[in-house]
């Protein structure tokens, strides 16, 4: 195995991109002896919140004493992250402690990786297209959970829904669709409609489906009546069951305390948690509902909501100063950290000069974020351009350029060499001056630097 972790087999297969299509891992999986037709599975859609999601209701289950798989992605600090098993409530609480336990092992990995390939030549030999990463990572997981005889396994779509390889589970235990927004336009359409269409295609026949309320999803009146029309349809075409999921009510009993906890209300019960926003009720209650398809405990519900952890999604990892880590990428991920800012710790932060370490990637909708956060009360006074490591990446330069634009010339824009010497400049600054700290712009950013950031502080999270 290469030493970044990832087996060759898979970095081998990055240069075939993105394919939507279910024949290649269909095929995949039929050489493999079928895997996903030996998994109790709930599948998991959305454009924003898809993986909280997919936490609180593994760590659910897991605490309802269910031996549960995760699949998740993209991988934040390792490759293993992707593919997880939280074995009981032991194991909930395990990995509230230790954000590594539960993952595939790298020997595990390389061993299921091989067998994956051998699959893949076969279907090679038959003149077929060669699969693409994410087919062969999908692979690697069913494999790995019908092999460990997991109870339920929770997955997470990778790039819309109809055409997802995790879409190939036939008849899963519930299926849901999160928020829905403009993104990844090229590949699953220019409408909110489209995209509703490519998510809603995770639908089964007589199979329980839960979707959050379109009114509650950060979109304009005449988008969030498409979006309705289009679950609505897809759902009665395919003959699944549809529940709409508001939130309307409970957003309104949230409350933040200075220990950075938030705690809410839903359906009279009072829950607290570690994922800050006022858009993780949304995903907290969908994760409620599909729960309770499933048959877990109220008590199961309580626990795994307490005891869930999704790092770099509005992440506190320091008090003294004050650091946050975020992976938003996009405006409406962009409009939920504004709003989050200024209500965690008690709205102590709301309004409140702050200091960013900032990269994106440039096929971003870069202008649309900077406007979400100065629209939401994002006061950002400095900002330390970087480009993570990934050939998407937008120059630090040319951020710097966008943000100032946005921000009319009223921030200090600093370009940094790497994401590593940024937050280490802008650390050392904020530990002068006592400005928060936020580090945002994308996913590649927050975990590539994540790490590195817990080494030279005093961290309090995982």
């Amino acid at each position: 195995m290469p030493e970044s972790g990832i087996p060759s087999v898979l970095t081998g297969a990055l240069q075939f991109g993105i394919k939507p299509g279910l024949e290649r891992i269909n095929r995949l999986l039929e050489l493999l002896g079928d895997p996903q037709k030996r998994i109790s599975a709930v599948h998991v859609a959305g454009t924003n919140g898809k993986g909280s999601v997919c936490t609180f209701l593994s760590t659910i289950l897991a605490c309802d004493g269910k031996k549960v798989g995760v699949f998740t992605s993209p991988y934040l600090e390792r490759f293993t992250e992707r593919i997880r098993i939280i074995d009981g409530r032991e194991g909930a609480k395990a990995l509230a402690e230790d954000d590594s336990y539960g993952e595939i092992s790298p020997v595990r990995l390389n061993e299921l990786s091989e067998r994956v390939a051998s699959a893949q030549e076969k279907m090679l030999s038959e003149g077929m297209e060669h699969p693409t990463e994410f087919e062969l990572i999908t692979a690697i997981g069913f494999l790995y959970f019908a092999e460990e005889n997991v109870d339920v396994a929770v997955l997470e779509t990778g790039l819309g829904g109809r055409l997802d390889s995790t879409n190939v589970i036939d008849k899963p235990l519930a299926t849901a669709v999160c928020a829905i927004g403009l993104d990844h336009c090229k590949v699953l359409g220019s409408t909110v409609s489209e995209i509703a269409s490519e998510k809603a295609g995770i639908f089964k026949p007589g199979v329980p489906a839960v979707c959050l309320d379109p009114d509650d999803m950060i979109l304009a009146t005449d988008m969030k009546d498409d979006v309705r029309r289009t679950l609505a349809e897809a759902a009665g075409e395919k003959g699944s069951p549809l529940t709409f999921v508001s939130v309307n009510d409970a957003v309104n009993t949230v409350s933040f305390g200075m220990d950075g906890k938030m705690s809410f209300e839903l359906d009279g019960k009072r829950y607290s948690t570690y994922l800050n926003g006022r858009h993780q009720v949304s995903n907290a209650a969908l994760a409620v509902a599909l729960a309770r398809i499933c048959k877990a405990s109220e008590s199961a519900i309580e626990e795994g909501i307490a005891l869930s952890r999704w790092k770099c999604r509005c992440e506190i990892l320091s008090f003294s100063p004050l650091v946050i880590i975020d992976g938003g990428h996009n405006p409406q991920g962009a409009e939920s950290l504004a709003c989050v800012f200024g209500d965690v710790l008690g709205g102590s932060l709301k309004g409140r000069r702050i200091r960013v370490v900032a990269g994106m990637m440039a096929d971003k909708d870069v202008t649309g974020v900077y406007e979400a956060y100065r629209d939401g009360g994002l006061n950002i006074a400095e900002a330390v351009t970087v480009r993570p490591d990934n050939p998407r990446s937008m120059e630090p330069i040319e951020l710097s350029r966008i943000i100032n634009l946005v921000y009319n010339n009223k921030v200090q824009t600093l370009e940094a060499a790497s994401p590593e010497e940024g937050v280490r400049l802008a650390l050392e600054r904020s530990k002068a001056d006592g400005m928060p700290l936020l580090v945002t712009g994308s996913l590649y950013l927050a975990g590539q630097v994540r790490g590195y950031l817990k080494g030279i502080i005093s961290c309090m999270t995982i």
